[in-house]
């Protein structure tokens, strides 16, 4: 596969500063332990997708005045995540990297492997999106063939609703859509308690 039409995958974070990340779980917990939560879990992220030479990773950051900071983890390209809502941040992104089928997360959810990303990238060999479902409606990876070009999908979506993957694949009306697995992210202290045995720690992808 040439360089031109090589998958990307872009890790869509923040700079992991305390107030500015993960409100309603440092309602929970506090500020300083809700930010190191999301700066360990991004970091982990990175650390184990973004080497993987099955694809490019790109690290979206926002606010765009971060894209030099050095709270984000080096060692991947960086692109801003522009303004607006979510969905108009998701659309920049979508569109930004190169030509080829492109997979976007977030940094929420603890324990995502190489193997996750490899299945979305597969999926979209037959179909125009790919959704990586979260058990309250909502969705912790899109994928997009882009080809001929990259539609426009994450317009009039109700975020942080029940709806929000409903509403996004409405957009898709008429194209190949598939799914993944179901994974949830962590919103807040009942989330962190759940999900703890994925969370504080360095997780490594087994040997292939």
């Amino acid at each position: 596969m040439t360089n031109a039409f090589r998958p990307r995958l872009v890790i869509m974070l923040k700079e992991p500063k305390a107030g500015r990340v993960k409100s309603r779980l440092a309602r929970d917990v506090g500020a300083v332990p809700a930010a190191r939560f999301y700066r360990e879990t991004m970091s982990s992220a990175v650390w184990r997708l973004g080497n993987d030479q099955r694809w490019q990773t790109l690290l979206a950051v926002s606010p765009d005045a971060a894209i030099d900071s050095h709270m984000i983890p080096a060692g991947c390209a960086r692109i801003v995540q522009g303004g607006g809502d979510l969905g108009r941040r998701l659309q920049h992104v979508a569109e930004s990297a190169r030509p080829g089928p492109v997979v976007v997360i977030g940094t929420d959810i603890p324990g995502i492997m190489p193997s996750d990303i490899w299945a979305a990238f597969r999926l979209l060999g037959s179909h125009d999106a790919v959704f990586g479902p979260a058990s309250d409606g909502g969705y912790w990876l899109v994928g997009l063939k882009r080809r001929p070009s990259c539609p426009r999908i994450f317009a009039n979506v109700r975020w942080s609703t029940a709806f929000a993957l409903a509403d996004t694949k409405a957009n898709l009306k008429g194209s190949g859509v598939a799914e993944t697995s179901i994974k949830d992210d962590v919103d807040d202290g009942r989330d962190l308690a759940r999900l703890a045995h994925l969370t504080g720690r360095r997780i490594l992808a087994p040997l292939s």
